[in-house]
């Protein structure tokens, strides 16, 4: 299982958590399993769910924390593989909530590596921002021929005293690049809580927002016009674009609140798992 490591960083922060958590999936005897479990506190899963009589192939795995959280300070890492002919969904039971982390930032790592052949689709619940709570998200994700995936993330702020105190920042990172090394999209982006709940708002009247890497073959992506009609259904705003270097789609959600972002993130990855995987994802216990 693997331990928690704790120790004094960055400088000046107390004691902080560091961990890292280890996920292969294989493809044996007609199915996907999990070869390769480390899973250190705070992290935690379940086994792996058969949910789709008819794709037999497709492993459904729940990601959990056990903490009640993110913390000041705290680093954490995933890394999850999808070895050949592989069918991967890893999503989580609720949102995670990241409190105040005074002057020493959050961050989360996530380093997905997916073979030729295999399918990952990893769409956890939404980031929720506490008042004075910084976080840093680094997303890196390998892939090889004919690799299909689906990787979300999503943020909103949330005060529960009701004054409407803003979180610090938040960090977005994104690279995927081929086996070889060829990068084929990078980006970076930082966002102020205090401008983001200002009126000068990048996010205009919405409160929360949510992004969607698409990857694999043009066969595979799902009709732009239908993501965006699955947000707006449920009243939240939807665009979608081809990614640099014909590595598939970028999604991005707007909504006013983290429950309705939540929804909304469920509806576009619902039409992108058909699209992908070939079958509608089952209904997620909660």
């Amino acid at each position: 299982m693997g331990e928690e490591v704790r120790g004094i960083s960055p400088e000046g922060a107390g004691r902080s958590r560091h961990s890292q958590a280890r996920l292969v999936f294989v493809r044996g005897g007609g199915t996907t399993v999990l070869s390769r479990q480390v899973v250190p506190y705070p992290f935690h899963i379940t086994r792996p769910f058969r949910m789709y009589p008819d794709h037999p192939d497709i492993a459904t795995l729940y990601l959990q924390s056990a903490s009640g959280g993110l913390y000041r300070a705290d680093r954490l890492g995933l890394d999850i593989t999808a070895r050949p002919g592989s069918r991967a969904h890893v999503t989580t039971q609720s949102a995670t909530v990241v409190h105040d982390t005074g002057a020493f930032a959050a961050r989360q790592d996530t380093r997905l590596a997916i073979a030729g052949d295999a399918g990952l689709a990893l769409h956890p619940d939404p980031m929720i921002l506490f008042p004075g709570a910084a976080l840093d998200l680094d997303t890196r994700i390998v892939v090889g021929p004919d690799a299909r995936a689906i990787v979300s993330e999503g943020f909103a702020s949330h005060d529960p005293t009701g004054m409407g105190r803003p979180f610090a920042r938040i960090g977005l990172s994104l690279r995927i690049e081929t086996e070889e090394g060829r990068i084929l999209v990078n980006e970076r982006s930082t966002l102020d809580g205090a401008s983001l709940a200002g009126p000068a708002s990048p996010l205009g009247t919405y409160a929360a927002y949510g992004s969607m890497a698409i990857l694999g073959g043009v066969e595979g992506h799902p009709d732009i016009a239908a993501l965006q009609g699955a947000a707006d259904a449920v009243g939240c705003l939807c665009g979608a674009s081809p990614l640099p270097n014909a590595a598939g789609l970028a999604v991005r959600v707007l909504a006013p609140s983290g429950g309705a972002l939540s929804t909304a993130m469920d509806a576009v990855f619902a039409v992108a798992f058909a699209a992908l995987f070939g079958v509608a994802p089952a209904r997620r216990r909660k």
